[in-house]
């Protein structure tokens, strides 16, 4: 970190202070707002815990917060597990929590575990904790707070700085990251303002002749959504409907989005108003934050971008203003009258509708709609998916619902039952994908139908389609790949992304000439996954017309990797792009880069191995996947993949010891039980075999590969009866395959006497 103040502000960067002089109101309204965003220097103003000889004890760890020479210092434990006093240099928001950062001689800036909860005493705060209370995160976990995942070079600090540069140097390991403003200032979400500030001195001097008529007035973009929109409440239905329809692209949504949003930056050349995909990798609705209905889970936080986008106010052309004021963080209307704004009181506000009379205090729409989930120990974040209370989808996708989560002492039948006798049982609400992706995280034989069918439906969250997509990447057909095709040419980036996603598993030469055109993508998300999905055609056989464009998208792609070199997911996503152009020495070094930044992340040791592989060199893939093991001795993935090197290099006991123990570490993964039974079919123990496959078959009924081995098993057994049980049982998964079809004919032929 460059001393105290970081980077001085440039041309390009004009500074809140700046926009203040003629701003003055906004400026006071987003300088009282910056409760949770704010970064600022550790003060006797800013710093709120207790630093007076204050001790927290977490896992037999003591942690001692003092003060000495002017100075804010913790003593707790240090990346090698042993206590070390360190000093606080800069504090990280004030309400409901802050945190404490700690810069490191390499520039890493990393933020404490132990926080302080800055909520009233009543209310349970004026104390430390710490974030992690129900596990224990020990020096050497990447959860530790001077491990990567507490890194605020990466993980925070784009969203509480203004015109921040990471500036890592992969060749040093080494930070040099500065800001143009060390919190969140107007740039933040305006955009670079240098523009803006010449426009504002020619309006001052613009007698007789310099007026500059810009309708922009140099900005980059004008947040304009709301102008000349109303939303009339229609009688009938008491509902608002907004006077034009909505634009595909929501400018303000995607600018928001930039730190509302779960996602990964690649470029930071961000642009307000643009599709996010632009500079970041947007997770959709992926399986560790959502549930299969799209709420929200309360393990990973998945902030408000992507449930507003599924959400029937995104639908009708709500924006993120119409609700929130931008410049306080205040609701326009407090509590609930702002859902009023657009739902008629009358109606919505009214026992009738709540049927909760004599509810004391009464339940709100806040209440019911947008459920609460609690993150950061303390910090509660409402669903913006807004959906309609379905406790009736507890009872069959086992999924949270608002009822229950004040009625807990009820059972979800109770709460769908009263709420049917309310509403009737068609109240199917907005988001009607949860059996889809039920199906899909449960391997039901209708799983990738389900998926289809949303994934082509119009009507359905965009967000929702391309989750829809990117799950039948396991499951593409010929039935279903047109779907793909269909995708790439969606007016919605994310959806051309899971519609790439989709294509992960088909040869890169069959869909070149699908994929190609999106090489040239306006958005660069876009380009770049495509670059990587059609990386393994080499030069010489790409058509002559695409290869300029193969080469530019290329480019962006590693550009996006090194700019993310820091982190060892970036540097294995580039030796994997590396490895299938060829240039296996520099994949080599990418995935060892990897492993140097993260010794556990064991995705790179398993991709050097299968490197090695293809090098022929086997032996130095068992050398790093015992390694693996060794560090991390709870990953089955690990196993699994020594496993397979064992069997290649000719050691099959060896071999079916790793691959046991895979499958005890996962006992729910149905891959590493396939290829453990066929090992143990494959070692004369097929009776063993058997019951390793009928054991998973129970958490699995519709693994496709666990029914295959279980009819070849059974066939060569001679038990004619059980192979064709199974065989009909996989093609209820597998309708299509011919093959399939041939060979249960032939079971169900009688056999012949000898």
């Amino acid at each position: 970190m460059r001393s105290g103040n970081g980077i001085a502000p440039t041309a390009s960067f004009v500074g809140s202070q700046t926009c203040a002089g003629c701003h003055q109101t906004e400026a006071k309204l987003w300088e009282a707002s910056q409760h949770k965003a704010a970064m600022q220097h550790a003060t006797d103003k800013t710093v709120l815990g207790d630093f007076n000889d204050a001790g927290f004890d977490y896992y037999g760890v003591h942690s001692r917060f003092f003060r000495k020479d002017g100075k804010f210092l913790v003593e707790t434990d240090g990346a090698d597990g042993k206590l070390a006093v360190f000093e606080v240099k800069y504090t990280f928001g004030i309400d409901p929590l802050q945190q404490y950062l700690v810069e490191f001689p390499d520039g890493r800036i990393q933020t404490l575990s132990i926080a302080w909860d800055s909520r009233p005493k009543e209310k349970g705060g004026q104390r430390w904790f710490h974030i992690y209370p129900d596990e224990e995160i020990k020096h050497d976990d990447i959860l530790h707070w001077t491990r990567l995942n507490q890194n605020w070079n990466f993980m925070c600090a784009e969203c509480h700085s203004t015109g921040l540069r990471k500036n890592y140097d992969a060749s040093t390991d080494h930070f040099a990251t500065g800001w143009a403003e060390i919190s969140v200032g107007c740039e933040a979400c305006h955009g670079q303002g240098s523009s803006h500030a010449a426009w504002a001195r020619d309006q001052k001097s613009w007698w007789p002749f310099g007026k500059r008529e810009d309708l922009n007035k140099g900005l980059l973009v004008r947040f304009d959504e709301r102008s000349d929109v109303t939303w009339p409440i229609d009688p009938q239905t008491g509902t608002a409907r907004r006077s034009a329809g909505p634009v595909t692209l929501r400018k303000e949504v995607e600018t928001c989005g930039l730190c509302h949003a779960r996602r990964a930056g690649f470029h930071e050349d961000w642009i307000p108003g643009r599709w996010l995909s632009q500079t970041h990798v947007v997770e959709p609705l992926a399986r560790s934050t959502y549930q299969v209905d799209g709420s929200i889970r309360d393990v990973e936080e998945p902030y408000n971008y992507t449930p507003f986008k599924q959400s029937k106010m995104f639908a009708a052309g709500v924006t993120c203003s119409d609700c929130h004021e931008p410049h306080s963080s205040k609701l326009r209307v407090s509590g609930e009258g702002v859902c009023l704004q657009c739902h008629a009181s009358e109606k919505y506000a009214d026992v009738r509708h709540r049927h909760h009379g004599g509810v004391d205090p009464p339940p709100t729409c806040i209440s019911c709609h947008m459920p609460a989930r609690t993150y950061m120990v303390v910090d509660p974040r409402h669903d913006h998916s807004f959906r309609i209370p379905r406790p009736d989808l507890s009872v069959t996708l086992g999924t949270p619902n608002a009822c229950n989560d004040c009625h807990g002492d009820k059972a979800p039948q109770w709460a769908a039952a009263a709420v049917e006798g309310w509403f009737g049982p068609d109240r199917k609400g907005f988001q009607t994908y949860g059996a889809a992706f039920h199906a899909s995280r449960t391997d039901q034989a209708d799983a990738a139908a389900l998926l289809a069918a949303l994934a082509a439906d119009p009507n359905a969250p965009a967000v929702a389609r391309a989750s829809a997509l990117d799950e039948l990447g396991s499951r593409v057909s010929p039935a279903n790949i047109g779907l793909a095709r269909t995708a790439l040419a969606d007016a919605d980036p994310m959806v051309r992304i899971g519609g790439l996603d989709m294509l992960e598993n088909v040869p890169a030469g069959q869909i070149w000439p699908w994929v190609s055109a999106l090489l040239s993508d306006p958005v660069r998300g876009v380009r770049i996954r495509a670059a990587s999905l059609l990386a393994a055609v080499p030069t010489a056989s790409q058509p002559p017309a695409d290869r300029e464009r193969f080469e530019r998208a290329a480019t962006e792609f590693v550009a996006a990797q090194r700019f993310n070199a820091d982190r060892p997911e970036a540097r294995t996503t580039l030796g994997n792009f590396l490895a299938r152009r060829g240039q296996p020495v520099g994949a080599e070094t990418e995935y060892k880069a990897a492993l140097q930044l993260s010794p556990r992340y064991v995705a790179a040791t398993i991709n050097l191995a299968d490197l090695y592989r293809q090098l022929g060199r086997d032996s130095d893939g068992e050398a790093v996947l015992r390694a693996a093991t060794a560090v991390s001795p709870r990953d089955a993935a690990a196993y699994h993949a020594l496993g397979l090197t064992l069997t290649r290099l000719k050691k099959p006991e060896a071999a079916l010891a790793e691959f046991r123990r895979a499958t005890e570490l996962a006992p729910d993964g149905a891959r590493y039980a396939y290829v453990y039974a066929v090992a143990l079919n494959s070692g004369g123990q097929g009776d063993k075999a058997m019951a390793v496959l009928k054991e998973s078959l129970a958490l699995h009924p519709n693994d496709r590969d666990i029914l295959s081995a279980l009819v070849a098993f059974n066939r060569a057994a001679g038990d004619t009866g059980s192979a064709l049980a199974y065989a009909e049982r996989l093609a209820v998964v597998m309708p299509d395959d011919r093959g399939l079809a041939g060979l249960i004919q032939e079971l169900r032929r009688p056999t012949k006497p000898n």
